[in-house]
């Protein structure tokens, strides 16, 4: 697995026992539970950035009813088509890697089909990453600012970045020429039967992330995922709005309302493109 760079001086950090050390004398202390902190104080905008404890138990609870398993196959069919016929050891990020279901499963996915997967996973909430720590013991755990990447230039086989902000600039510097990113984002029909329940009136986002990406990567390929699933008790409905953030703007008459609902049937629609490193 490629070595991390200092946040601070960009210089290589050496792992001694449970600590990463530059040549300027910098150094990190792995967490208990394994992953490593390299966000810095000053690229924090709040004391605690990221998803919160709360919405990060209610994702890892969602994700594990399977709901979301279908796209999490469609997500590694393009990522072992795209890498296939690599040798040696694939280096792949996870940006945005949250509590880490899909991060695990690509890995899981990628060595069954015989690819040598070195994984590290990255966000920038610490709660995220100690419930991803659970996920996997052999990928690597990173809590760093996506902005500012703790890793050497052109170091990279893959990316995914799933339903997380873009970084274009920040993620070309770390892919090699021809490097990998595959991408996903919200479709304008996902959750539209739950988003229906809260907001009166739903205005198309125009959301078009590739349109952001066209100086640095290009377009190989791009799949839309649609299909239907229902939440079948009070408990379940609950949860995906706990790892929402539409559970933040619930007026009182919505939030009663959802909560009184024993059953919900979904659309998920979900975009994925696979797009190369100019």
């Amino acid at each position: 697995m490629m070595t991390l760079v200092c946040p601070l001086c960009r210089e290589p950090l050496d792992t001694q026992d449970r600590q990463l050390r530059c040549s300027n004398g910098h150094s990190y202390d792995q967490a208990r539970q394994g992953y490593w902190n390299l966000l810095l104080v000053q690229r924090k905008r709040s004391l605690d950035p990221g998803d919160n404890a709360a919405m990060v138990q209610a994702r890892r609870a969602f994700l594990d009813q399977g709901h979301y398993a279908p796209l999490s196959g469609q997500i590694n069919a393009l990522l072992m088509q795209a890498l296939a016929g690599s040798t040696g050891p694939v280096e792949l990020l996870d940006l945005g890697c949250g509590e880490g279901y899909y991060s695990a499963r690509m890995e899981q996915a990628l060595q069954a089909a015989g690819l040598d997967i070195a994984l590290t996973g990255l966000d920038i909430s610490r709660h995220a990453v100690r419930a991803a720590c659970r996920r996997s013991r052999t990928a690597r755990w990173l809590v760093a600012s996506a902005a500012d990447i703790p890793l050497p230039p052109a170091s990279l086989d893959a990316i995914s970045l799933l339903f997380s902000r873009l970084m274009p600039a920040s993620m070309a510097k770390v892919l090699k020429p021809g490097g990998l990113l595959l991408l996903a984002w919200p479709g304008e029909q996902h959750l539209i039967e739950l988003r229906q329940k809260i907001y009166a009136d739903i205005r198309p986002s125009g959301y078009d992330p590739l349109a952001q990406l066209h100086e640095h990567f290009s377009l190989e390929q791009q799949q839309p995922v649609q299909y239907r699933f229902s939440l079948d008790d009070s408990q379940s409905i609950q949860t995906l709005l706990g790892m929402t953030p539409h559970s933040q703007r619930l007026a009182p008459e919505a939030r009663d309302a959802l909560q009184a609902l024993e059953h919900l049937d979904l659309t998920l629609d979900v975009n994925l493109a696979v797009l190369r490193r100019l």
